[in-house]
Parts: C-alpha cells; sequence; structure tokens
C-alpha cells in the first residue's frame, strides 16, 4: 500500500519537472500507462510482473492527475489583450477578505465581463482584486463580506509577480489560488449583500468565517494588540498579525503555534469525541452502534468542520484526514500502523492540491508527525497509553518520565525540522526550545480553548473568555520580546545546497532513531555534526569572484531601483528600491529575503542615488537588519536617512563628480552630480538630476548606474567625457543602466553615442502607470542595435564581468519559467 501511494505521488512530482521539457516526453508517459495498463489485465495474477504493472499504471495516473490539474488552471488566464483594459465585472466575492485601514484584498467569482459595449464569452473565473482609496480622490472602502454580489470597475493584468531568488512568488501562489487574473478596482456597486444557495457550502463557511472575525473584533477592546493572533488560533486568518509580532515569534521560534496546528485540530477532534461517547452512553442506545464507532466518526465530524473553518490549511488536513483514517479503520475493525496512517494523509492532501509542496507548512507539518512517528517507535508513549510497566510505577516517576518523553518529542522535532526551517526561512532560532517549553502549554491548552470558546459562546459569555486569552498573550509576548533580543537568539545561514540537505538528513535521522539515548548517545551527538555546514560553510563567505572580477546582481524590484555589486571580498548596495504605503517597502519584500538567502549579513556600502522613494524605500528596514559600513548618495541634508544613519553612527558622505576608490582590483567612478554640488535642506536642482551616476569597471568591462538622471545631467556627464576620459573606458565592453527606468526625458542620443554601450537594461514595473521604458527610448536602443533588457520580462538578472579575454562579460536572467506567460 505504501508503495503504491509512493508511485502515486512520484508520477504527479514528475509533472514538475517534465513540463519544462518537449511535448514528447508527454506522450512516452502516456504511452507507458497503456502499457501497464495493458500488461495488468493481461498478466496472470501470481506473476510478481503483475505488481510492477500496477504500480507503474499508478505512477502514470499521478502523472496524468496533475498535468489536468496544471491544464485547468493554465486555461483559466486572462487574454493578453484585455490587460489594461477598463472592464465592467459582475460576481460574487468568493472568499474572506483581508480588510485593513489601507484597504482590502479579496477573491473574486466573475460572472460576466463587459469590455466597452462587447460582454466577453471568454474570461478567468477568478480573479484577484486590491480596492484601496484612490490618492487623487480618497473614498472610504465598503467592507467586502463573502456572498456579496458586486458591479466593479477594474483594470486587470495577467497573474505577475517579481521574480528574484529567495522571495515570494506571486505567479505561483496565484497559479495555486487559481487566480486567472489581478487587478485594481475603481469603482463598485453593491447589487446584493447575500448571494449563496443552500448547496454552495463552501462559500456560506467562507461567510461564518467573516462572522466570527467580527464577532471576535468586536468582543475585545479597539487597542488589544494580540486580537490578530487570537483570530489566527480560531480559524486560521493571520492577516490581522502585525509584523514586528510576526518578527518576534519566529526569532523565538513559536511561530508553528500562532495558526491551526496539528494539535488544536487533535484537541478539538477529542473534546468531540468524548462528548459523542458522553451521550451515546446513555440508555440503549450502545446496542445500536457501538460507544466507540460513534465517537470516532464524532471526531472526524469535528475535525472537519474546524479545519474546514481555518480555511484547510495543511497542517489542519493532514489531521483531519489522519483522525479520518483511524475511524474508518475503527469502523472496518483494521488496524492500521501510525506509518498507514501518515501515508494516507499524505495521499489525500496530494490528492486534492497537487501544489501543496510548494508551500513550507506541507513539509514542516508533514516531516514533525513522521520524525515523531519514527523516533518514538511504540506509539503507546506517543499517545499517552501507559505500558503495564509505567502502571507499576509511583505516580511521581510516571510523571518523571512523561516530562522526559516530552523533551524528547521536542528535541526530536526541532531536530528534524532543522533543514525545512533553513530551507524556507535562512534562521533558526537558538531559544526555541525554551520558548516552545512554556509557550507550547501556555497557548496550546490556555489561549487556544479560551478562544475557541470565547468565539462560539454567546458574547456575554464569550467576552469574559477572550480577555483572559488576551491577556496571558500579552504575558507571553514581553517574555518572548526580552528573548528575542538576545543577540544569540538567531542563527542566520544562507539556503542550503541539496547536498548539504541530504547529508544533514542523513545525519538527523540516525540521531532522532528509536531506542534508549543515554546507551548511543555520542553517536547520536556526532551525526548531528553532520549538520553544522547548514550554518558554517565556506561559500556562505566567498563570493567565487577571482582578483579583478565582480558581479552585478539587478533585482526585479518593480518600479523602482536595487542592484547588488559584489568583487572578490567586498559588496556595494546601489538604492534600495520602492515604498507602497507605511510598512510595505522593497527591503522588506525583496532585498532582506535575497540577502538572508544568500547569507550576506553586511555590505561594505550603501550608495543612495537620490530622495525619491522609489530609490531610498527599502533603507530603513535594511538598516535594522544589515550592517552598512557607510552610506554615500545625493540626499538633501533634511533627509530622514540621514537622521537615521547618524542615530547608528554610519558615516555618511554626499556623492560627487571625481571620487573613486578601488576595491579587489575593481575601480568604482563617480561622474554625477559636479563636484561642486552643495547639499541643503533643498535640492540645488531638479531631485533626478542629482542623482548619484556610479561606473564599476575592470580591465575588460564598465557597469554605468544611473539612477534617475535626465537631460539636464546627461548633458553634464556628455561634457565630462572629453577624449582623456574615454580613453580610460574605450576598450571596454560597457553595460548601461537606462536612466529613470527608460522615461522619455533620458536616454539621450548624444550620451548613448558618446558612450557606445553594448547592452542596456532597464528596471520597472509591469505595465507601471508612467508607461516606462518609453515607446521612443526603447525604439533608439534598437536604433542603435543595443539589446536592451527590462526586468519585467527577465526576472532578476545577473551579470558576471570577468577579467579574462574569453568571455569578459556574461548575463544570466532568473532561471524559474513564469507560469502564466508559457501558456501564450
Amino acid at each position: 500500500m505504501r508503495l503504491a501511494i509512493a508511485a502515486f505521488i512520484a508520477g504527479g512530482s514528475l509533472l514538475l519537472f517534465l513540463a519544462q521539457l518537449p511535448e514528447y516526453w508527454v506522450y512516452a508517459c502516456v504511452g507507458v500507462g497503456i502499457s501497464c495498463l495493458l500488461a495488468s489485465c493481461f498478466i496472470p495474477n501470481e506473476s510478481p510482473l503483475k505488481k510492477f504493472a500496477a504500480i507503474g499504471l499508478l505512477f502514470v495516473a499521478g502523472f496524468a492527475w496533475n498535468a489536468l490539474y496544471a491544464e485547468n488552471r493554465l486555461e483559466n488566464v486572462l487574454a493578453t489583450e484585455l490587460e489594461g483594459k477598463e472592464l465592467m465585472l459582475e460576481g460574487r466575492v468568493a472568499a474572506l477578505s483581508q480588510s485593513n485601514s489601507s484597504g482590502a484584498k479579496f477573491a473574486f467569482e466573475v460572472d460576466d465581463i463587459v469590455s466597452g459595449k462587447a460582454v466577453l464569452k471568454r474570461f478567468p473565473k477568478r480573479i484577484y482584486l486590491s480596492w484601496q482609496p484612490a490618492w487623487r480622490n480618497p473614498q472610504a472602502i465598503p467592507e467586502v463580506i463573502p456572498g456579496q454580489r458586486w458591479k466593479i470597475r477594474a483594470k486587470l493584468k495577467r497573474p505577475y509577480g517579481s521574480l528574484n531568488p529567495y522571495t515570494f512568488d506571486f505567479e505561483r501562489w496565484s497559479f495555486h489560488q487559481d487566480f486567472g487574473a489581478s487587478g485594481s478596482v475603481r469603482s463598485g456597486e453593491l447589487l446584493l449583500d447575500k448571494d449563496i444557495a443552500w448547496t454552495e457550502l463552501e462559500l456560506r463557511m467562507e461567510l461564518a468565517r467573516w462572522h466570527l472575525r467580527k464577532k471576535i473584533q468586536s468582543m475585545l477592546p479597539n487597542d488589544a494588540r494580540y486580537v490578530g493572533v487570537l483570530i489566527a488560533l480560531v480559524m486560521g486568518d493571520q492577516n490581522a498579525i502585525n509584523q514586528d509580532d510576526w518578527q518576534v515569534f519566529n526569532a523565538t521560534g513559536i511561530g508553528h503555534l500562532i495558526s491551526i496546528s496539528g494539535l488544536h485540530v487533535t484537541m478539538l477532534a477529542g473534546v468531540g469525541a468524548s462528548f459523542a461517547a458522553f451521550l451515546w452512553r446513555r440508555r440503549t442506545w450502545p446496542l445500536i452502534a457501538p460507544v466507540s464507532k460513534v465517537a470516532a466518526v464524532s471526531g472526524f465530524v469535528t475535525a472537519f468542520i474546524y479545519a474546514w473553518l481555518a480555511g484547510f490549511q495543511i497542517p489542519a488536513q493532514r489531521t483531519m484526514y489522519m483522525v479520518g483514517v483511524v475511524a474508518f479503520a475503527l469502523w472496518t475493525g483494521r488496524n492500521p500502523r501510525s506509518f498507514d496512517i501518515w501515508w494516507w494523509a499524505l495521499a489525500f492532501v496530494l490528492l486534492i492540491d497537487p501544489m501543496a509542496p510548494y508551500t513550507p507548512g506541507f513539509w514542516l507539518s508533514f516531516g514533525a508527525v513522521a520524525a515523531i512517528l519514527y523516533a518514538m517507535g511504540d506509539s503507546s508513549g506517543l499517545l499517552g497509553i501507559p505500558t503495564e510497566k509505567e502502571l507499576e510505577m509511583h505516580w511521581v516517576h510516571r510523571m518523571g518520565q512523561a516530562l522526559r518523553e516530552a523533551c524528547r518529542v521536542q528535541a526530536v522535532v526541532t531536530l528534524a525540522l532543522l533543514p525545512f526551517t533553513l530551507y524556507w526561512f535562512y534562521q533558526v532560532s537558538i531559544v526555541s526550545p525554551l520558548a516552545n517549553a512554556f509557550a507550547i502549554p501556555l497557548v496550546s491548552y490556555i489561549v487556544t480553548p479560551l478562544a475557541i470558546a470565547g468565539a462560539l459562546l454567546p458574547e456575554f459569555i464569550g467576552r469574559w473568555l477572550l480577555l483572559p486569552a488576551h491577556a496571558s498573550m500579552e504575558y507571553l509576548a514581553i517574555i518572548l520580546e526580552w528573548m528575542a533580543g538576545w543577540s544569540w537568539s538567531v542563527a542566520w545561514s544562507k539556503q542550503p545546497e541539496w547536498w548539504m540537505l541530504v547529508i544533514a538528513g542523513c545525519g538527523i535521522v540516525y540521531a532522532i532513531r528509536p531506542g534508549a539515548v543515554d546507551e548511543s548517545w555520542k553517536r547520536r551527538l556526532l551525526s548531528v555534526s553532520l549538520s553544522v555546514p547548514l550554518f558554517i560553510w565556506p561559500t556562505q563567505l566567498k563570493t567565487h569572484l577571482a582578483q579583478g572580477e565582480f558581479r552585478a546582481i539587478v533585482l526585479d524590484i518593480g518600479q523602482g531601483t536595487a542592484v547588488l555589486i559584489e568583487t572578490a571580498n567586498r559588496r556595494l548596495l546601489y538604492d534600495t528600491g520602492p515604498i507602497q504605503g507605511k510598512k510595505d517597502d522593497a527591503g522588506q519584500r525583496i532585498i532582506l529575503p535575497y540577502l538572508r538567502g544568500r547569507g550576506i549579513n553586511q555590505v561594505d556600502r550603501m550608495v543612495i542615488s537620490h530622495s525619491d522613494s522609489d530609490h531610498v524605500g527599502g533603507a530603513a528596514t535594511l538598516l535594522r537588519h544589515i550592517q552598512f559600513n557607510l552610506m554615500m548618495g545625493s540626499l538633501p541634508s533634511n533627509n530622514p536617512l540621514l537622521h537615521n544613519l547618524a542615530a547608528r553612527k554610519i558615516p555618511a558622505v554626499p556623492c560627487r563628480f571625481g571620487q573613486r576608490w578601488s576595491w579587489d582590483g575593481v575601480d568604482f567612478v563617480i561622474w554625477h552630480p559636479h563636484e561642486e554640488t552643495v547639499f541643503a535642506e533643498q535640492y540645488p536642482g531638479k531631485p533626478n538630476e542629482m542623482s548619484c551616476v556610479l561606473e564599476v569597471r575592470n580591465q575588460q568591462s564598465s557597469l554605468w548606474l544611473t539612477g534617475d538622471v535626465e537631460k539636464q545631467g546627461e548633458s553634464e556627464i556628455t561634457e565630462r567625457l572629453d577624449e582623456e576620459m574615454l580613453q580610460e573606458i574605450s576598450d571596454r565592453e560597457l553595460i548601461f543602466m537606462a536612466p529613470h527606468h527608460g522615461s522619455k526625458t533620458s536616454s539621450s542620443l548624444a550620451l548613448l553615442k558618446r558612450l557606445e554601450p553594448s547592452q542596456a537594461f532597464a528596471q520597472n514595473g509591469y505595465r507601471n502607470r508612467y508607461g516606462h521604458p518609453h515607446p521612443d527610448v526603447t525604439a533608439r536602443y534598437q536604433g542603435l542595435e543595443i539589446p536592451f533588457y527590462q526586468t519585467p520580462k527577465t526576472g532578476a538578472q545577473t551579470w558576471i564581468f570577468k577579467n579574462n579575454s574569453k568571455s569578459s562579460t556574461q548575463f544570466l536572467r532568473h532561471d524559474i519559467k513564469r507560469i502564466w506567460h508559457r501558456s501564450m
């Protein structure tokens, strides 16, 4: 049975690899499937080939199922010609919305789309909309409730997200959620406050979740900081949790508790089973059906309802399926092994959601349970069922035994999840065992039961349960913040390579194996040491660049600029990307995850081209998490970034023409602004024209980073490029950043002819409102036969500048293909 389930899962996993290969691979798999089907029909039952044919058939069935899943989603995509057009949509809100003071984001089920006067017949049935107040004409955003029918005027685009290593992939998430388009709402008209049929159970559950969220919010004070945590514990909605609180939870390793965990589902299933058993024992009902069977069904129904209420998160699904398998086994008189239950739960999750392995929750949830089942051996200890030997012990000894088992389980889970945690989050909490020692009992047995009971009971009772639950979280948070503040509380590392994960995994499997620890603790400790390379590895400190070589990583940052320059031993960050709203900045979303994934905790110099928010937006976030030795930029003296740097005692120097320095045989030259520029409280000219223009060069290549400099600044640079200056770069291959994201007022013909770049690139947002790069500028580069690469099309770009005569410059684009554009 386990082999059959593994064959089905392996067939589905193969699709993820073959999807990038020619179609004949698909035909080959179909041929294998037909052959296995015929073989299973004609081969005698007693033949051993029958088993292999059946396994092959299940393998191809898994492949076919995942192919059907992917094909259905690829068909639900907005047509390219409809992107950017103003459309009239009619449909219903399909799920719980993410609402806050800055607007709402929600899933929308489309029934009709009108473009102009034409009613479209082919359109995505499910889209993701953002409704925010217009900055020129602010308006109150109405509350968006599941089941409402709206008529909405919106602009749509195909699901698009920035593509950078180690960062969140919005396109993959949209594919997983079956969103065929995303867009922004211009205006809306509420047609029906509730449009839900009795048979639409999923939508009814989403509406119930909305009412439950409102109820919890109404029973707590407006300034209750951890109301979002209580909502997450009750119904799995984590959107209201403050980002600063998440950092504390992750730093102390209790983030897994702030959601619907398997323990919570099991606890409620146990309550449901116990309550049903208590009622069913009355009178003669056990003669109709055994109490144990009725309790098992009740436990599964309770787990199912709670998992649905929690939005079917993977830990809740896994526990629900395991409870269901146990209930089925009890009713059919079977006695399944613990790992059989785990395998069936895994099969059900992947059958319903083949994209589940792309989420951290899948690996953390199934990995933790598999490690516990493997390490504990006898499931009686795991389930808390005392053995005959334990029954003979004094209660004090039994308590000690239970405590030792609990500590072992915690150690097993911590070790087993170490590779997964480093792969997904690039960090491990050192204080996690200590924090979890008191957080697990407090959250699982006090906060969560009080929160669930308070949410489900009438308000006059529920309020008095939610208040102590919130107070408990407040006191817990005080301790967690104190622990998170310890300098050694978190160990950071780069994202490990696959072979490092394999070696560490082998060591961990040996270390947590069943058996007495005191008899083999030395060998176990030695096997744990195989995980050390996950934290300390030479590649984490080196850039793989020789003397005189450098690398430029042009991040897919949206409408902004951020470029990381690396030499053999030094790093420079040019600009820090845009900021949207008060807290959503590119430093938090893109640059910091990229640096963490690379294991970079220190950058030698930050260069800020000028003070526009799309260039300085992520600086404050990065300064809180990354060590910088110096800042150089074109900023007015009253800029908040300069005050931030002064408070952190980081030197800041103005950027002026003529400045130059060398790192590891690589030269850095400032070409703009003028050497006599004085940065007072206001710019002496237009901010864009004050941009700090930086050239990075070695013996054979030259890279120009130009910020937002426009015609006036370009003219000054052109004048500075006299014959003597040109002589310094004349024989080098020149890579040029299109100034101001390719705006019409930049990339002047005079400068391009003077520099004669070999290749050029632009950082700009996909279908941005400014129209960057301007068609005239794109045509200008094409007319001069200069290859022009744009981050919305390439994703993150990596330029490697060698120092040899054979290949001076290599251009690499991000290697993850865009899912949606593959079907065009």
